[in-house]
């Protein structure tokens, strides 16, 4: 089965056929570009060879696309370029890799919204195959190109884990911009002064409360301001606020924040254990009035096996 001219893939790229082999769609077409040097820019009519490159395209009906595309090399007869040899250039849309660039865009825009593993999957059923890593790489290069030329006034630095609990490096992100600029392998203070020294452009840099990464700013960036990231201050406040309520007497039912600065830990046990003397000593007076355990229980809160305890013990608990 063939057909013609049902492909378009810009002015510089000629369709010779297509052919249904393998389960997909093969393109093949010929390049017709520019046969100037890259080098010197000076023209060229002296062919050298040809080769073929294949490229992934958008699917068809469900169908996946390959185009074979032959292109010509040619020799640059200009004696005073330093190149020999070069291939035509073609349009954007067939240069990116193995790949033509609106897949390659495609690829981007998955891994932006869904990451890897979950974009491989969506576009295995798109007809699009890709690994995860490709996807990631191709995210990567896109950032690196829109980026790597602007400067970067605040940056952003946290740890991840390549093996949670085992391994970790560090991210790098451009908060004005919302871009991650770069990734390091490592989490170490040496190297992230390294990165810092790279880039004396930087004026604020937001972190975590870990001194790691403080001493690395402080070595690498001294004229950039420190901040403490939202993120980390609310999960620091969350924290604090769990063991302060954990610390709330489940009798009392009051906070027990010291009065003093530095006396929190003691006032603290000492509530404690004001607290429970007076739910024991409540404990032994309703069973002294013959209260049953149940009815002591539903009355004071207690478990029924801890009243049973304290009805047994004669001394009240210590803790």
């Amino acid at each position: 089965m063939r057909k013609r001219e049902k492909w378009t893939f810009g002015p510089e790229v000629r369709v010779d056929g297509v052919a249904f082999a393998e389960g997909r769609w093969m393109v093949s077409a010929v390049g017709t570009g520019t046969r100037s040097c890259p080098t010197c820019g000076v023209p060229s009519s002296s062919k050298h060879s040809n080769h073929f490159r294949q490229l992934q395209d958008l699917p068809s009906q469900g169908v996946s696309v390959m185009l074979k595309l032959q292109v010509c090399r040619w020799r640059c007869r200009n004696e005073r370029c330093s190149r020999k040899t070069f291939v035509e250039r073609l349009s954007a849309a067939t240069t990116f890799a193995r790949r033509t660039c609106r897949v390659a865009e495609l690829l981007r825009l998955f891994g932006h919204a869904a990451g890897g593993r979950a974009s491989q999957k969506l576009l295995a059923r798109l007809a699009i195959p890709a690994s995860d890593n490709t996807i990631l790489r191709h995210l990567k290069r896109h950032t690196v190109a829109s980026t790597g030329a602007l400067p970067i006034r605040v940056a952003g630095i946290d740890d991840w884990s390549w093996r949670k609990g085992f391994t970790y490096g560090t991210i790098i992100v451009d908060l004005q911009r919302r871009n991650v600029v770069d990734v390091l392998p490592v989490r170490s203070a040496k190297e992230t002064a390294e990165w810092l020294a790279q880039h004396p452009e930087i004026e604020i840099v937001s972190r975590d409360r870990c001194g790691l990464y403080a001493q690395g700013i402080r070595e690498g960036a001294p004229q950039a301001k420190q901040v403490a990231d939202r993120f980390h201050l609310l999960q620091n406040l969350r924290e604090s606020i769990e063991r302060q309520m954990s610390n709330v007497s489940r009798f009392a039912g009051r906070s027990l924040l010291a009065p003093v600065l530095g006396e929190h830990n003691n006032v603290s046990r000492e509530a404690r254990r004001n607290a429970r003397k007076s739910m024991f000593d409540r404990v032994q007076n309703l069973h002294a009035v013959g209260k049953s355990l149940w009815d002591i229980s539903e009355e004071t809160g207690i478990g029924r096996r801890t009243v049973a305890k304290w009805i047994q013990s004669n001394c009240p608990p210590h803790r």
